[in-house]
């Protein structure tokens, strides 16, 4: 169990001179106010603030967030209040715990606005004061650990939280260490049956794995000393999610995966690190296409070092990191290691504020984007990228995420650029739109006048500035036309009656209409009549005297409109539109949203409201005025199609196995496709019918039970 002199000799290893008494007192006032308090666990809760303080420790950081550690859970969770810890600690820890305490609020699993103001709290305490999120990241990492004691629900809500939230911010921070570790736990709760699966096979190869690490290091340390560079070799097994990852991208079982080890080198020097890999390619063939010069361009995160694979001895292949103590600490421990903290403001050199860029991307995007699904969309690209770096054509570098286009280039360099946007060279080369960029590339944009953004540039676009740039673009176009079909609409109806729609639109009556329906301006009233979303008819009738509007003639009901009538209402009572169950709707062959997936209605012209997965691309490029609460009608439940893709080994009886695993969670099976693939394995298909979400995760489950499966997935479209 913790104490209180593992902390306090933890701080001491790195500092000294540090105020031990201040972070004694924090200890005793921590103990006192959470004093009777239990984890789930049944261990005393101090011990998990203890526990995340221990964590900072070992990131060398400064007592101020040691001590907000400490006390960061506190004014939630116990009778303390933020004057109380001004009043005993300063002004610079009241605001480290304050901000900690409203991160502790945030749920992600919440309604799309509340998820997305919660985002932009995060970035804004993110950029305020760095410091609040390193804690927040030290908590989190400490909960994954203990989330054994929680209910199934609560550890897969949590671990899906951490592998979309937290891991990605700590990479981004450059901080691995917790990284790979939150990574690792999240895929122990998400998917059980594969972790344990992996965690078998890797406990089966522990004695044979660990002598040949021994082997290699001997060979790589006597080499290194031979030419007088004096280095620290270690070998290990790469992370459980790296290999899990690695099987689903190339669908692979793990006796294919074979870069299991990964060696690190240390040297002093840098010029070292290029002596050591010259070494290591005179003792083993490099594999081409495998080699990263990480130092001469670091990632994001100032991450440095070489990597290169090589066919190592008895023809394995083998990865080799090499980078000095200097950037290893970096690699470990991120911004920790290397900045300094002033009354709660970061400061370091000009050439470190690089790593900051993406969270002042993220507060430009937090106060430019206003649609909570497109904002939700935005952040999380700009969290997940790792990044190529090309050049103008007079040689500026930019910084792009991995699988950018010309057109994210395009609008990188700026907006007016990208919306003329026609073509691109490459390396003196024409290239399609959809080009993906590599590192070193020269990239030139043509352009043309008259050149207006397409759509079909969402469907390979990848940076957030260039997404938001060409939805913002249609949206408006869309704006445009809307109100002049809107204008056209309302003056057909307007001839029958002899009115102007000019003077009817300054009419009292319709000012007071526009308002009573939330409509702020005329441009907004006739925007929403060419949407469909009300009537001119609708209008005229609270503005003319009652009697004056003729009501429409009857048409009889002919033998195929009552057919037509019968199919369209087929979809009614499954989704509700704003509270109403009888409207026309249908769903979204883009995203195919099932009873439980968080939905959103689009308003068509002429076909009801078009029902998507809230954060559906497709949606995404809509207007969001044409957007409209929908939700599941509790009251009539309907079973849907959802699709799963399954890449398991080609072998007898997988298909029969696939089947009774989805079969025995009493789903029915619509239609199955299969094929084999160059590796042996075997691609399958499956429709399935099902009552909602939590049915398809059982079924996911299942599937992921069978032994030889590689990979289990629900496809959206």
């Amino acid at each position: 169990m913790l104490r209180l002199d593992d902390l306090l000799e933890a701080v001491a290893a790195y500092n000294p001179d540090a105020d031990f008494d201040l972070i004694k007192k924090a200890y005793v006032f921590a103990a006192k106010a959470h004093e009777g308090q239990k984890r789930r666990s049944g261990e005393p809760f101090l011990t998990h603030p203890l526990a995340a303080a221990l964590l900072l420790a070992k990131m060398r950081l400064d007592v101020a967030s040691i001590v907000a550690a400490l006390l960061h859970d506190t004014v939630e969770d116990t009778g303390v209040t933020l004057e109380e810890v001004e009043r005993l600690f300063g002004n610079e820890i009241r605001q480290l715990v304050d901000g900690v305490t409203k991160l502790g609020k945030i749920k992600f699993t919440t309604s799309e606005e509340r998820q997305a103001e919660n985002f932009r709290k995060m970035i804004m305490a993110m950029a305020q004061d760095i410091r609040v999120i390193l804690i927040k990241l030290a908590d989190r990492v400490h909960n994954m650990r203990t989330l054994d004691s929680m209910s199934e629900t609560k550890q897969a809500e949590i671990a899906q939280e951490s592998m979309d939230i937290y891991a990605p911010i700590a990479n981004r921070l450059g901080i691995q260490e917790f990284k790979v570790e939150m990574e690792d736990l999240a895929l122990k709760f998400l998917k059980p049956e594969f972790y344990r699966m992996i965690d078998e096979q890797v406990s089966e190869r522990k004695e044979k794995r660990e002598k040949y690490i021994t082997s290699v290091k001997e060979m790589m340390t006597r080499a290194m000393r031979e030419n007088s560079v004096p280095c620290e070799v270690t070998g290990r097994l790469k992370h459980y999610f790296s290999i899990h990852r690695k099987m689903e991208s190339q669908n692979i079982p793990f006796d294919e995966v074979h870069d299991l080890i990964a060696f690190r080198i240390l040297v002093d020097t840098l010029p070292q690190c290029y002596e050591a890999l010259g070494i290591i390619h005179s003792l083993w063939r490099p594999i081409p296409g495998r080699f990263k010069d990480y130092i001469a361009m670091p990632k994001a995160n100032n991450y440095q070092s070489l990597h290169t694979t090589v066919i190592g001895p008895e023809g394995e292949r083998v990865e080799f990191q090499i980078r000095t103590r200097e950037m290893h600490e970096i690699a470990e421990h991120g911004i920790a290691a290397h900045w300094k903290y002033k009354e709660g403001k970061l400061a370091g050199e000009t050439k470190d504020e690089m790593k900051f860029r993406w969270i002042r991307r993220l507060l430009e995007w937090q106060s430019e984007l206003k649609d909570p699904a497109e904002f939700l969309d935005t952040v999380k690209l700009d969290l997940f990228a790792d990044d190529v770096y090309v050049f103008t054509p007079k040689g500026e570098l930019k910084e792009l995420p991995r699988g950018s286009t010309p057109i994210d280039f395009a609008y990188a360099v700026h907006t007016e650029v990208g919306n003329a946007c026609v073509g691109a060279r490459v390396n003196g080369k024409i290239v399609p739109l959809s080009y993906k960029l590599h590192s070193g590339d020269s990239v030139e944009i043509l352009t043309r006048k008259d050149m207006r953004p397409n759509r079909d540039w969402l469907q390979f676009v990848k940076t957030s500035k260039a997404k938001a740039k060409v939805r913002q673009f249609l949206k408006l176009e869309e704006h445009t036309q809307s109100k002049q079909v809107g204008w056209e609409l309302l003056e057909q109806a307007c001839q029958k009656h002899g009115l102007s729609p000019t003077k009817l639109l300054k009419e009292p009556a319709v000012l007071k209409y526009a308002k009573e329906n939330g409509f702020k301006e005329e441009e907004s009233l006739l925007s929403a009549m060419g949407y469909g979303k009300i009537l001119p008819e609708d209008l005229l009738g609270f503005v003319l005297p009652k009697g004056e509007l003729k009501p429409k003639e009857s048409v009889k009901e002919t033998t195929l409109s009552r057919l037509a009538r019968k199919i369209a209402r087929r979809t009614l009572g499954q989704v509700k539109v704003s509270g109403v169950s009888d409207m026309l709707i249908s769903f979204g062959k883009c995203c195919n949203p099932v009873p439980g997936d968080a939905i959103t209605g689009y308003v068509t012209r002429g076909k009801g409201v078009s029902v998507h997965v809230h954060d559906c691309s497709k949606l995404l490029s809509t207007d969001p005025d044409r957007r409209i609460f929908v939700e599941w009608d509790a009251s009539a439940p309907i079973s849907r199609i959802a699709k799963i893709k399954v890449v398991c080994a080609d072998r007898p009886g997988m298909l029969q196995a696939m089947t009774e695993a989805i079969t025995s969670q009493g789903v029915n099976i619509a239609q199955a496709t299969a094929r084999t693939t160059e590796e042996h394995n075997a691609v399958n298909t499956f429709d399935v019918e099902i009552t909602g979400v939590e049915q398809l995760r059982h079924v996911l489950k299942s599937l992921e039970r069978v032994k030889g499966i590689i990979s289990v997935e629900r496809v959206r479209s």
